[in-house]
């Protein structure tokens, strides 16, 4: 969904990247605004704007939904309402934060002199990321790590080396 509407197949306004991106990911070729685009879905990622999504959107999606409200400071909608939140603040769980990823990632590129900085070592910062919480520790409002978590840099290094030298680019 851009602010215009969701992303479907044969809409004029759409440039190049989001006819691509509605060719893979509307499979239903839903056409509507985000109050439709969110109706019985399981999971709302939102990357856009303050207050943008009510209550009332978030109680049409499915159960247990999941609701990763980005926008900082104020998110698309306060923690309200779905079984997993997250946004880009500190001050609820679940603070999603690139301060997670830069330090390990460039920590890893510079300990193999990475020519290139791939898909593959974002992938593997990602996974090494997400690892870091066990089955024992996780739970809706422990999802990710904290962004102080002194286990973040090291693992996500280690990953990022490890990736680059399976890619080449070490």
């Amino acid at each position: 969904v851009d602010r215009k509407g969701i992303l479907a197949p044969g809409e004029e306004w759409m440039n190049p990247a989001q006819k691509e991106i509605a060719e893979k990911t509307n499979k239903e070729q839903l056409h509507g605004d985000l109050k439709a685009a969110m109706k019985g879905r399981d999971i709302f990622v939102g990357v856009s704007a303050p207050n943008i999504v009510t209550a009332e959107m978030v109680s049409t999606m499915a159960d247990d939904a999941i609701v990763f409200a980005m926008a900082n400071p104020t998110p698309e909608i306060m923690p309200d309402g779905a079984r997993v939140i997250a946004t880009g603040r500190s001050d609820f769980p679940n603070q999603i934060n690139n301060v997670l990823v830069f330090p390990g990632v460039f920590r890893g590129a510079f300990d193999v002199r990475a020519s290139d900085i791939n898909e593959e070592m974002k992938i593997a910062a990602a996974k090494a990321i997400a690892e870091l919480i066990s089955d024992e520790e996780l739970s809706e409002d422990n999802i990710i790590p904290k962004a102080f978590d002194k286990r973040v840099g090291p693992a996500v290094a280690k990953a990022v080396a490890e990736a680059a030298r399976k890619t080449g680019v070490a």
